[in-house]
C-alpha cells in the first residue's frame, strides 16, 4: 500500500484529479454494472411473471365460476315426473310411459325418436340437474330409437 501511495505522491496536482475521477467513475461503472442493473433486471422480470401469475388467476376463477355454475343446477321446480314430461314434450319426444320408480327416479320409455334429437335432448337433462342412471336404446329399423331411460334426480 506504501509503493502506491508513493507513487500517487509523485504525479503531479493535475494527474491526481485525473486519477481521482477515474477512480470516481469506475466505482460508479461498477456499482451500477454490479447492482443497479441486475436490481432493475430482476424486477422487470418479477412484473412480468406476477402480471402473467395475475391473468393465470382470472382465467382460473372464470373457469372455476363456470364449473361451479354447472355443478349446480337449479332445483327442480316441480317433480321429477313432471319435469321430465315437460321437457320431453319441448324436444317434440312423445312419451309412451313415465313412471315413479322410487323416490327422486323416474322410468321413462319413448316409443320412437332419432338419436341425433335424443342425445342433445339428454344432454340438457343432465346440465339441468336430472341424470341418466340407465339408457336402453333399441332400433327400429326406420333411422329412429326405442328409448328406455331411467332418470335420477341430482339431488336424490
Amino acid at each position: 500500500m506504501s509503493a502506491l501511495k508513493t507513487w500517487f505522491d509523485g504525479r503531479s496536482l493535475r494527474e491526481k484529479r485525473l486519477l481521482l475521477v477515474m477512480a470516481a467513475l469506475m466505482v460508479v461503472t461498477i456499482l451500477w454494472a454490479g447492482i443497479v442493473r441486475p436490481v432493475d433486471d430482476g424486477l422487470a422480470s418479477a412484473r412480468e411473471r406476477h402480471s402473467a401469475a395475475v391473468v393465470r388467476l382470472g382465467e382460473t376463477q372464470a373457469r372455476v365460476e363456470a364449473l361451479t355454475a354447472i355443478r349446480r343446477p337449479p332445483p327442480l321446480t316441480g317433480s321429477l315426473a313432471d319435469t321430465v314430461r315437460a321437457a320431453a314434450d319441448e324436444a317434440g319426444f312423445a312419451l309412451q310411459s313415465l313412471n315413479e320408480d322410487g323416490p327422486g327416479r323416474v322410468r321413462a320409455q319413448i316409443q320412437s325418436a332419432r338419436a341425433a334429437a335424443l342425445i342433445p335432448w339428454l344432454n340438457r337433462l343432465e346440465r339441468g340437474g336430472i341424470l341418466v342412471e340407465q339408457a336402453t336404446l333399441t332400433d327400429n329399423g326406420d333411422r329412429t330409437v326405442g328409448v328406455t331411460l331411467v332418470l335420477r334426480s341430482r339431488a336424490a
